[in-house]
């Protein structure tokens, strides 16, 4: 069950290291790149819930089988992508596979552990073992890139995807709702209406403005998840149990990852962005300090459910998301040339990254029946995988404005070249030897600058996130101990 896990943790981390030489080879624009960055995460928003409660109808060990077979094919056809808009297409097709993965292992999971205790670590070392793909994916993927062509990156799913499709049916026996019903294709509808309009009017927003066609995209958005809301409450068997959110530690919980994650994806891109762009690094050796950050994860998803045997979880999330308020700090301060304090920051980062998802997560699964385990670590990953894909767009496009504001062409370079050195920090060291190299520098403190100002956005939005553990998650119990079903009505 863990092993998909560290597949997405691979794929994540081993695209952002990959992505300077991507860029090198097909030559993507700007809006080109933040779509190669996006359509995973924003398409496996969108499907997540309905694989989730489709995992609930014909079987999750079914679905998992499923989609590890097109995740493994959409890989190959992304590794051997041939012009960036295929990239894009085969980045969608690898969201909509990977929306079956995570809900289906994790509603497996809570199926196995019945023991609140057994399943918040069960849950725990879940979440590490994406910690685990993330570390590895920048040193694997990166080798790999300085080794072949930055395509290789991808086939890493190939062998995981082998090994689970053999031992998941082995070892891993099926589980579907009993009374599940049939999966309501209009309410499969509403809720892609719903989320995709919303998602891309952030992305269009951040990146143009707000303008009549993000209005637009907002209201469509909200009309048809109005109605998805008034259909799920009229089915006996709904494609989303919306009842569930009457649930105040549920719903609480959704929101801290839904924050967390949105500094996490943004910050994260823009670091590896950084080791290698304005620090010169191999995708390799910025994998290697990569390794520090996905370790102190690793230690959070572990260490945060065992100490939540005695203190209570929102309050032990508050003060991991308070430390990782440390590492924004820490990024909204670099310079150039301040490796260390970048990686340093970045593992605080990661440190709150890990205590949340391994309590929050499990706050959630936890809220919902075994039958609709599925819906309910669907929604957990829903607004994971949105978190993500909104903070690279929402803060790698202030990155990139921030960039364009500092960057001046001198006079006498052609319109070309003047194009490509404002546009971005890629784009600048491409034509290094065509521009005095002052210029190529001062390129490099403009995104750095980008990089302080991003990160200082990302950590006001954490200390919100801090407050709200310490406020509504307050009641909830330590592990282990019965809740009070009078502080938490339903």
């Amino acid at each position: 069950m863990a092993l998909p896990t560290v597949l997405l943790g691979l794929d994540v981390t081993a695209l952002y290291l990959v992505l300077p030489s991507m860029s090198a080879a097909l030559d993507p624009s700007a809006t080109q790149t933040l779509w190669i960055m996006d359509a995973y995460g924003f398409f496996i928003a969108g499907f997540l819930i309905t694989m989730g409660t489709l995992g609930d109808r014909i079987g999750r060990r079914r679905l998992l089988l499923i989609g590890m077979t097109a995740f493994a094919i959409a890989s190959v056809f992304a590794a051997f992508a041939p012009s960036a808009e295929l990239l894009i297409l085969a980045r969608a097709l690898l969201g909509i596979a990977g929306a079956t993965l995570m809900p289906s292992t994790l509603s497996l999971i809570s199926n196995m552990f019945a023991d609140v205790r057994q399943r918040a670590v069960a849950i725990g070392v879940w979440a590490t073992m994406f910690a685990l793909g993330m570390a590895a994916g920048p040193v694997v993927g990166g080798a790999l890139v300085d080794a072949f062509w930055w395509g290789a990156a991808f086939l890493l799913a190939v062998p995981i995807a082998i090994v689970v499709l053999v031992g998941a049916k082995a070892v891993r026996p099926e589980y579907a709702g009993p009374q599940a019903g049939r999966l309501d294709l209009a309410s499969v509808a509403l809720s892609l209406a719903a989320i995709l309009p919303g998602i891309y009017a952030v992305k269009h927003a951040a990146s143009y403005g707000v303008d009549a066609s993000t209005a637009i995209l907002l209201v469509v958005g909200a009309a048809a998840g109005v109605l998805f809301v008034r259909r799920q409450r009229r089915l006996a068997s709904p494609l989303l149990d919306v009842t569930l959110f009457t649930n105040r530690a549920f719903s609480a919980a959704l929101a801290v990852l839904l924050i967390g994650l949105v500094g996490v994806g943004g910050t994260m891109y823009l670091v590896t962005q950084y080791l290698q762009l304005v620090e010169g690094l191999t995708p390799f050796t910025a994998g290697l300090w990569m390794g520090p950050p996905a370790l102190a994860m690793f230690a959070a998803a572990i260490g945060a459910p065992l100490v939540a045997r005695r203190v209570r979880p929102g309050l032990m999330m508050s003060a991991t998301l308070g430390l990782s308020v440390i590492g924004y700090a820490l990024l909204a301060t670099a310079g150039t040339g301040d490796t260390v304090a970048v990686v340093v920051g970045f593992a605080f980062v990661y440190l709150g990254l890990g205590a949340i998802a391994a309590l929050g997560t499990d706050i959630v699964v936890g809220a919902a029946p075994a039958s609709k385990s599925g819906s309910a670590a669907a929604m957990s990953e829903t607004v994971q995988e949105l978190g993500i894909a909104v903070g690279v767009a929402l803060l790698g496009s202030l990155s990139t404005a921030l960039y364009t504001a500092r960057m001046t062409a001198p006079a006498h370079i052609s319109p070309e070249i003047a194009e490509r050195l404002t546009g971005s920090l890629s784009g600048a060291l491409s034509v290094a030897d065509q521009v005095p190299a002052g210029v190529v520098h001062a390129a490099q403190e403009a995104f750095t600058t980008g990089v302080n100002i991003a990160s200082a956005v990302a950590g006001g939005a954490i200390v919100v996130a801090t407050v709200l553990c310490l406020v509504a998650l307050r009641h909830v119990r330590p592990l282990g101990e019965e809740q009070d079903v009078e502080a938490d009505p339903r």
